[in-house]
């Protein structure tokens, strides 16, 4: 049997974002990924919604088809949202001269 010996690593070296140097990197990154999460989320919502509808309409049920339609109009209303808070964070960007939404 080989004895094997631990070697001697930084922990910084395995940090998974080695760009985080402040808090406002850190809040800008949480941001972004959250804008990218809730949009994907709100497609699926507008898919599911529009399968939903078909789905019900084909059968003649009338309760899931109006389940379908509020998960649309649910989706819609969040894919406005936000492209609305987008607009608003890049609009007080401009205002303030900093990037806040890219680096």
């Amino acid at each position: 049997m080989e004895t094997v010996f631990a070697q001697s690593v930084n922990l910084k070296d395995l940090a998974p974002a080695k760009g985080i140097v402040d808090l406002g990197t850190l809040v800008n990154i949480i941001v972004r990924n959250a804008f990218v999460v809730a949009g994907v989320v709100a497609l699926f919502l507008l898919i599911f919604g529009g399968f939903n509808f078909i789905m019900s309409a084909g059968s003649g049920d009338s309760k899931g088809m109006e389940k379908g339609k509020q998960a649309i109009t649910g989706a819609i209303i969040g894919l406005i949202l936000i492209v609305l808070s987008v607009s608003i964070v890049t609009l007080i960007g401009t205002l303030t001269g900093r990037q806040l939404l890219g680096q």
